[in-house]
Formats: C-alpha cells, structure tokens, sequence
C-alpha cells in the first residue's frame, strides 16, 4: 500500500521510518527500521520468549563450559567448590578418548544403542503416522476425540506407571502367566528375558508415546483443504487413492522434519526407562550410552571420562542431524533448516 505524503511527513517528523503493508494485506514492512524501533514494537513477544531464552542458557549452554573436564584428571573434592576444582584440576589431553577406545564395555553400549534406535526407528516411527491416517479416514468425526484422547492419554503417565502395566501384564506373576497356568499351560516372564528386552522397551513407548505423535501428523492433516478431497472424488478417486495422492503428501513435510530429528536422537533411547528395568536383564542386554555414562560417571565418580564419552556422543548426535537432513534437501524437503 502506498503512503500518502501526509504520512511520509509525519514519519520524518518522528524519526520513525514508515511501516507499509505487504502485498495482499501481508505483514507490514519494517525494512530500514531501526533496532531500538524495532525492540520495542516487538517488546511483548521478547518478553514472552524470555524465560524459555533463560532456562535454555542456564540448562544448556552454560553447562557446555563444565565438557573441559574431559581432558583433565577431574577431581570435585580437591576444592571447595567445582570452578575452584576445575581450575586446580591436572590436564590430561586426550587420555579419557583413548581409553574410550579401547573400553570393550563402551562398544558394547554403543551396540545396544544402535539396535535399540534401529528398532525404534522401523516398529515405532510408522506407528503414529498409521494411527493418524486411520483416525483421519476412516473413524466419523464424533469419535475422532474420543480415540485421540485415549491413544495419548498414557503419554502423561510416568515410565515406573508404564513398567508397572507391564510388569502386572507380562511379568512372571502377571495376568497372562497367570491366566495360562490356570488352564494348564506354562506361564512366561517377558519382563527378565534379556533376548527380548530390546523388543519390549520398543513396544512400551509405542504404548506410551504413539498417541501423542498422532497430534502432530493429525494437526498437519487439519491443514489439507477439503476442496481437494471433494475434487478427487468427484473425478472418481475412492477412498485409497484420496489417501496416497493427497493425504501422504501433505504428511511428507512433517514425517521428514520427525526423521531427521529422531535420527539426531539415535545415541539417546530411554534412560529412565532403560534405568528401571536393568537389574531384571542384565547390563548386557540393558547397558545404552546414556546408563553407561550414569554408571561411570555418578555411580563410579569418573566425571572426566563420562564427560568425554559426552561429547562424543553429541558430536556424533550433531553429524547425524545434518546428514539426516541433507538427505531431507535431497528429497525436496525443507528438513530443520533450509538449504
């Protein structure tokens, strides 16, 4: 919208640079506006954004300087407190990624890990996608809510109420093993068998979790405009090729964002969970990066090398982010960030 020259002088008198509005009543245009103009046009959103901006400091960045550690023989009790023991601590250089190497118990770790993440990826990640496909197209609307709010409901149960359900179902004395052996049949305990624990804690947060996924790809579904459904199926499209033709692409965006985001997370899988239901199987089939960094670093006081068994993982975490979304961009997805 052109100003008038009424507003161009007013502007000048004010020193305020002046405000148009984009093309087709779009967002006014503050190009050339100064920062101080600008800091306090946009004063309530800074405000509303800076407790998350604190807590994101305080939690997540200023804890990043306490990673020298890793390359010094870090002792807590050899100050008063820890900046007086870091700074007292001897340097060490890169003795706690050598010995990382050559630790058989790391690699096993890292082995769990990876099959776990491997196994969430393949039996979990479809699951929300397939729920929300489902709800979308197939239940009527007055029972949409209702099945929404039952899939995600266990999603704010914590994970000792989700072992518990499961150990009461599955355990040696649970209501299966029970059941069985009153009509004669051997009982199971699933709960203590290291060959499946993998399968298990796969399987108890798609019980938790896959619901409350459903909102995401659902919320991404809301977007997709009627018209389109209605055309198609006047041009004769049934209900499969409406899905594969229109639903599927409008949720292609969204799963390939969830993916490369999982892959970023593929060497964190559920400690607290994890944590719980070690001792029933073993540190053999349990033991993942993050309960071995648990282990060694609080549990056994090797904060250095914990703290270096750390910063592998996130280095491996951030590499993992940007090839998952390379390849996103050599899809045609957006991915976390443009090209």
């Amino acid at each position: 919208m052109a100003l008038s020259t009424d507003d161009r002088r007013r502007a000048k008198e004010s020193g305020t640079p002046p405000v148009t509005t984009g093309a087709a009543g779009g967002p006014p245009v503050t190009k050339g506006m100064p920062l101080r103009h600008r800091l306090r046009r946009d004063r309530t959103l800074l405000l509303m954004t800076l407790p998350a901006m604190l807590l994101l400091l305080v939690f997540a960045y200023i804890p990043l300087a306490g990673n020298v550690v890793a390359f010094q023989d870090y002792d807590p009790y050899i100050a008063d407190n820890a900046f007086q023991a870091i700074a007292q601590s001897p340097w060490v250089g890169l003795e706690w990624f050598q010995q990382m190497v050559n630790d058989r118990l790391f690699w096993s770790a890292l082995q769990n890990t990876l099959v776990i993440f491997l196994l969430q990826l393949t039996l979990f990640f479809p699951v929300p996608i397939l729920l929300a496909l489902f709800i979308n197209s197939f239940v009527r609307p007055r029972v949409r809510a209702v099945a929404q709010a039952i899939l995600y409901l266990p999603h704010f149960f914590s994970w000792v109420l989700v072992v518990t359900v499961f150990q009461q179902m599955f355990g040696g004395a649970g209501l299966i093993a029970q059941t069985l052996r009153e009509h004669g049949h051997e009982g199971f305990d699933l709960m203590t068998d290291p060959g499946l624990f993998k399968f298990l804690i796969t399987f108890e947060m798609i019980w938790k979790d896959a619901g409350w996924g459903v909102i995401v790809f659902l919320a991404a579904l809301a977007a997709v405009s009627p018209d389109l459904y209605e055309a198609s199926a006047m041009d004769g499209a049934n209900r499969w090729r409406r899905m594969w033709h229109i639903t599927l692409p409008a949720l292609r965006p969204v799963v390939a964002l969830l993916l490369v985001l999982q892959v970023g997370n593929a060497l964190t899988v559920g400690f607290e969970q994890i944590l719980l239901q070690r001792t029933a199987v073993g540190p053999g089939a349990s033991e993942v990066l993050d309960t071995y960094v648990w282990n060694v670093g609080i549990t056994n006081g090797g904060f250095s090398y914990a703290a270096a068994v750390g910063i592998v993982k996130g280095i491996f975490g951030l590499l993992l982010v940007l090839g998952a979304n390379k390849v996103a961009h050599l899809m045609g997805e957006q991915g976390v960030y443009k090209k």
